[in-house]
């Protein structure tokens, strides 16, 4: 039913709320505009947003090769676009390739928690960076301070929890007692036996967590952020490709557009977020003063440009783990 819903919701944002905000004849005007320096522009800063994918994971699987992560980040991001469940499909599909290549499950595990962990943590942080841009330049978004308020208290518990699994071997032992319990309590009631890891893993894994975040939480954090703040760089030039200038919409406003939205998008709604990023990041830079056709055109570029690409490289690299496995 919840897919149903955000079929509908997608479906109703391109053909009733987006056209509402501009006509797409005028939008289509403004795509056919582009010259020449513009696309190349938007053609690089693409494929720099597709390459820095890779280096969270190599950051937190020692022994992971580029290609093969860039490899697993296309599959994985694809998954996450195509099929309902968003990132917790993706991130399933990772462990899988990963594991058929020889990585432990603890060393999988492990990767897949801290890159999940730390790109989560930069879209709550996001939002509450925009907010204090805003007030810095004068500007206010009751939307933006809500998310951002919205954020922090997310981040907060995030790190609290995290910080007490972390931070003690009893912690990390009790709560995970009483993951299992809970688990087995709800396999029960469908008739699945009980799982077989307990308080022990939790520790096991929390020492393996620690060992790495002390020798590579910082190359990991500007991983992640290179890795996130590049999609944003794609925006930015739709936007000015699309002659909104900055005049219209500056840097901080489209960032903080963009930092809503990517909130906004990691709620399991559509799909890889679909029509309800391009609703929320349209309605904010509209918001911001930018013009509505040139908006909803550099909108839909940007979306075109992180999805179509990774679904395209995600389908070719399967393919690739298909005839590895093969041979």
């Amino acid at each position: 039913m919840l897919g149903g819903v955000g079929i509908a919701f997608a479906a109703a944002t391109f053909a009733f709320f987006l056209p509402k905000i501009a006509n797409y004849g005028d939008v289509w005007g403004v795509l056919r505009g582009l010259s020449w320096p513009w696309l190349l522009a938007l053609v690089g800063a693409t494929i720099v947003n597709v390459f820095t994918f890779a280096p969270p994971w190599q950051v937190a699987l020692p022994g992971l090769r580029f290609k093969d992560a860039l490899a697993v980040t296309q599959i994985s991001t694809a998954l996450s676009i195509a099929v309902p469940g968003g990132a917790a499909v993706g991130i399933g599909g990772s462990y899988g390739v990963l594991r058929r290549w020889g990585f432990r499950p603890r060393e999988v595990g492990r990767a897949a928690a801290l890159v999940s962990l730390w790109n989560q943590f930069a879209n709550l942080t996001f939002p509450i960076v925009a907010v204090f841009l805003l007030t810095v330049a004068g500007d206010n978004s009751a939307l933006l301070a809500t998310a951002a308020f919205v954020g922090v208290a997310i981040f907060g518990v995030a790190a609290a929890g995290l910080g007490l699994v972390l931070a003690s071997d009893r912690a990390a032992h009790e709560i995970g007692n009483l993951a299992a319990r809970v688990v087995d309590r709800l396999r029960g009631t469908v008739g699945r036996p009980p799982v077989t890891w307990g308080g022990a893993s939790l520790d096991a894994f929390r020492r393996d967590v620690v060992d790495l975040l002390r020798r590579r939480w910082h190359v990991l954090t500007l991983a992640t952020l290179a890795g996130s703040l590049t999609v944003f760089v794609v925006l930015l030039v739709a936007l000015r490709a699309c002659d909104v200038p900055g005049t219209q919409v500056s840097l901080v406003e489209a960032f903080a557009g963009w930092s809503l939205a990517r909130l906004l998008g990691t709620i399991p709604i559509t799909p890889g977020g679909l029509g309800v990023v391009e609703l929320g990041v349209a309605g904010a830079l509209v918001g911001f003063g930018g013009a509505n056709s040139g908006v909803i055109a550099a909108v839909l570029l940007y979306r075109f440009l992180t999805m179509v690409p990774t679904l395209v490289l995600g389908l070719a690299a399967a393919t690739t783990v298909r005839r590895r496995d093969a041979r």
